[in-house]
């Protein structure tokens, strides 16, 4: 089982998710994320007062999968997100050592579904 966090750019959410579930991968968490990477954020002017916007709105997904669906999840992910810019996100999968699904007590591969 693994974990696959990712951080997308907020307008690319629907993409995503698209292509999430036109490859049957549909149970998903998903937060709004502050962050910087490369992009390193830009400044503006804010009621006549220089101001330097430093952390960007992103989206965070989390996703659980069995390991048959993590070549998967990630190829969709990217297809969905991808501009070719800086600052399309970033994709990580982690061991995910124990799932329980609190209705029926299922543990493991059972309770990601």
């Amino acid at each position: 089982m693994r974990l696959i966090v990712t951080y997308i750019q907020p307008e690319r959410l629907n993409d995503v998710k698209q292509s999430l579930y036109a490859n049957q991968i549909y149970k998903i968490s998903i937060t709004n994320a502050l962050g910087c990477g490369e992009q390193r954020g830009y400044h503006e002017t804010y009621r006549g007062v220089d101001v330097e916007v430093d952390l960007l709105k992103k989206v965070r997904l989390e996703i659980a999968v069995n390991e048959d669906y993590v070549q998967a999840t990630i190829d969709a992910i990217v297809k969905g997100a991808r501009t070719g810019e800086i600052g399309d996100g970033k994709i990580f999968v982690l061991p995910l050592e124990r799932c329980v699904r609190i209705r029926t007590s299922e543990e493991g591969n059972d309770a990601i579904g």
